[in-house]
């Protein structure tokens, strides 16, 4: 199966998300979607629910910007820019920059989903107290 239409309803899905759209994901990602990102490692579409829903509770105005994508086969990889606002510590938006790697069924829902992301540079080292130590630790690995 060619997949490209897929990608595009993949891309079109996560720049569009909303909390309202990840009660139901059963038309995005089967029923044993395996899903790691830097926090998370699961299996089982009430767990990937779940993992988007809990995303709205942490951040405020989260949204996805996919910057490139490349399909191959059943395969696809998806570039993107991740916007949010924190809901303590700074009130300016923030941004992660990242990657996921995607493995579609037959029928073009997502069975496995792997983000790639350094949390050390994206997230952390923008907090307070563990932004400085983050910091300062990259500075003496460097020297």
């Amino acid at each position: 199966m060619d997949h490209q239409t897929s990608l595009h309803n993949l891309v079109r899905f996560f720049e569009t998300l909303t909390l309202a759209q990840s009660q139901d994901l059963s038309g995005v990602y089967t029923d044993d979607a395996y899903f790691k990102d830097p926090f998370n490692e699961v299996r089982g579409l009430p767990a990937v629910t779940h993992i988007f829903q809990h995303m709205f509770v942490q951040v405020e105005k989260p949204r996805f910007k996919i910057t490139s994508t490349v399909l191959q086969g059943d395969t696809a990889f998806l570039c993107w820019d991740f916007y949010f606002y924190m809901k303590k510590f700074n009130p300016d938006e923030q941004c992660i920059r990242g990657a996921t790697h995607i493995r579609f069924a037959a029928d073009g829902r997502v069975q496995m989903h792997r983000d790639y992301w350094d949390a050390a540079e994206e997230l952390y080292e923008k907090l307070p107290v563990l932004g400085s130590l983050m910091r300062m630790l990259k500075r003496m690995a460097n020297k």
